[in-house]
């Protein structure tokens, strides 16, 4: 997956504070292991609530890891950059 395109989704509700900073701590993460191979589209639950169904949103904010397969969810602002790049397998654990 060096060289992998990362498609990503990230579920917010609004402009809060948390969705803003999920924005900002992925961006930042994509930018310094992913330069020029992702692609971020941000969906607004609350101007598009019909949206969540269709990955199964549950909580917000979700960031969603559409490619490469298979599909992966991490919940919360994102501020965890271990976690944020273990979920998305863009590092292995350890």
């Amino acid at each position: 997956m060096k060289n992998a395109t990362y498609k990503l989704l990230l579920y917010i509700a609004g402009t809060t504070p948390k969705s803003l900073e999920a924005f900002a701590n992925l961006k930042k993460i994509c930018d310094e292991h992913l330069k020029g191979r992702y692609s971020i589209e941000v969906v607004d639950l609350v101007k598009n609530p019909k949206l969540a169904k269709g990955d199964q949103i549950v909580a917000i904010p979700t960031l969603v890891r559409k490619l490469p397969p298979p599909l992966k969810k991490i919940i919360g602002d994102l501020s965890n950059k271990e976690k944020v790049l273990v979920g998305l397998n863009i590092i292995t654990k350890g």
